[in-house]
């Protein structure tokens, strides 16, 4: 829906010349004189299109009139309609707000991506967002429900352990979608992955046994990571260079989102011992959702590019070094998320509603600290918003195991916020160093790599918590997994932000006679 804002004020010479100057932030503009004659002169008027932005629809009007010695009576009226698709309710208010005021702004709001995008890009960036949200909802549904199928169904506690250990195959499906991604387009398998693992996860309600349970889940939670990377990759590879980290954070939070959904639904598991089958059916509303967005998705720009196939050992070097990161890091934070509740219940006699209580209380916030890190990263650089990140959001968390009462929350809290600055830091990454070719197989590999750095931490608390009757000395060993990481992030990581992916990777420029 257009907006339309008008300003009016006396201004001096210094701010009538700003407000006469083209816009470089939010929007770029282009300067067009109006009927009435050029402003600039003391009386006039002048126009302004956009020459780039978020914007469907663009044109502020300036009328100046003489108001006496150096100053001058403004009249600016901003006209606008946004392209962004979904979201664009969420932003409208912000963005009428900042248009509307006089002058140049100095930098972009905090809440905006730091580099101008375009309309593509955020009409992309939109529906990359929503996707997002529509695939966490299936993601998290086997962990959050499998005691009440076990419940109704009436398997084992070690049927049950098996079935979580061998969902975490999923990686493998994962694996050979987003390596078909690299040959066939990251649109097509993405969107199809989402359709199949909402799907799936809907057949998994009619499971008769937990085996079947398991074997859908396999395959929908298998389509949901290549989906999460896949998704990411798109967005690295639209948004322009100052404005990655930034898009990775937005599909966080979109993630979280659906996250949140998912916990409101479960209750609907406690009213019958069959319900935890609805939770799997309402996985099917994603369905149509996918199909609008579907709409507004085109392959990313620089997959339809020209550009050339390398082998992963020609980047063995870069491929190595997040691998060994996604490893060491998933040694700690893969036992810390699983033992959280164990703790809480055990140790700190916490009930289960007050665990849910603590959940949701203390990881709220992470949002916060998602959209910090993401605009930090882009505009500061990547690496001291990594190293900062690891090394609060681990050591506040290992403080929390060490802590009893107020402490355990306020640590918590402490945690997910400075902890959740690496996700956009860290992640985008990923895309980043890798050419086209192999952008989606390299990263689904380092995701495996990660997966196998979660289930060696699992195996090293489960035989040392045996003998160890606290977790908190466990958790501050495999915290060594992270600070190795932080020591390759400061020593070895190269500064990526504001370069854009044919500078990183060289291959992906057009030959000559396709770049003229």
């Amino acid at each position: 829906m257009a907006r339309r804002s008008e300003t009016k004020a006396t201004v001096d010479d210094r701010l009538l010349a700003q407000i006469l100057a083209p816009r470089d932030g939010l929007v770029v503009e282009r300067r067009e004189p109006a009927d009435g004659g050029a402003a600039g002169d003391g009386d006039g008027s002048v126009v302004f299109v956009a020459e780039r932005g978020p914007v469907g629809h663009y044109r502020r009007t300036v009328e100046v009139r003489p108001a006496g010695s150096d100053a001058h009576e403004v009249r600016q009226v901003v006209e606008h309609e946004l392209a962004i698709p979904f979201f664009g309710w969420l932003f409208a208010i912000p963005y009428e707000r900042a248009l509307a005021r006089l002058g140049r702004p100095g930098r972009h709001p905090w809440w905006a991506p730091p580099d101008a995008i375009d309309t593509r890009a955020a009409a992309m960036l939109a529906s990359l967002c929503a996707l997002a949200g529509v695939a966490a909802y299936p993601g998290v549904l086997l962990t959050q429900t499998i005691e009440f199928a076990r419940e109704e169904l009436g398997f084992s506690e070690q049927a049950q352990s098996l079935a979580l250990a061998v969902v975490r195959g999923d990686i493998v499906v994962a694996l050979g979608l987003v390596t078909l991604a690299d040959r066939r387009g990251r649109r097509s398998i993405a969107l199809l992955s989402l359709y199949l693992g909402c799907a799936m996860t809907a057949v998994g309600a009619l499971s008769p046994s937990v085996h079947v349970l398991t074997a859908t889940q396999l395959v929908a939670r298998g389509c949901i990571t290549a989906v999460a990377i896949l998704l990411g990759v798109m967005a690295a590879e639209e948004m322009p260079a100052g404005s990655r980290a930034y898009a990775v954070s937005l599909l966080s939070v979109s993630g979280a989102l659906g996250v949140a959904l998912a916990l409101a639904v479960f209750p609907v598991a406690d009213l019958d011992p069959r319900g935890w089958r609805i939770v799997y059916v309402i996985a099917l509303v994603g369905i149509p959702l996918i199909a609008v967005c579907a709409k507004r998705l085109p392959e990313s720009r620089r997959f339809t590019t020209p550009h050339r196939d390398v082998k992963l050992s020609s980047h063995g070097r870069r491929f190595w070094l997040l691998a060994a990161s996604a490893f060491l890091f998933a040694i700690f934070w893969g036992p810390a998320a699983q033992y959280q509740n164990v703790f809480l219940r055990r140790e700190r006699g916490f009930s289960a509603a007050r665990i849910s209580l603590f959940t949701v209380a203390t990881n709220v916030w992470g949002g916060l600290g998602i959209v910090a890190g993401g605009r930090l990263a882009d505009v500061r650089g990547r690496r001291v918003v990594a190293a900062v990140g690891i090394v609060g959001g681990v050591g506040a968390t290992v403080l929390m195991f060490f802590s009893a009462g107020w402490p355990v929350w306020a640590w918590s809290v402490v945690g997910s916020i400075v902890g959740a600055a690496t996700v956009p830091a860290l992640s985008v990454y990923g895309p980043e160093l890798f050419p086209t070719s192999l952008r989606g197989r390299a990263n689904g590999v380092i995701s495996a790599l990660g997966r196998i750095g979660s289930v060696l931490g699992l195996l090293v608390l489960a035989l040392i918590v045996g003998r160890q009757s606290e977790l908190a000395p466990i958790m501050a060993l495999l915290a060594l997994g992270p600070a190795l990481v932080v020591v390759l992030v400061l020593v070895a990581y190269p500064e990526t932000a504001h370069r854009e992916l044919e500078d990183l990777n060289p291959e992906d420029r057009p030959p000559p006679e396709v770049a003229h």
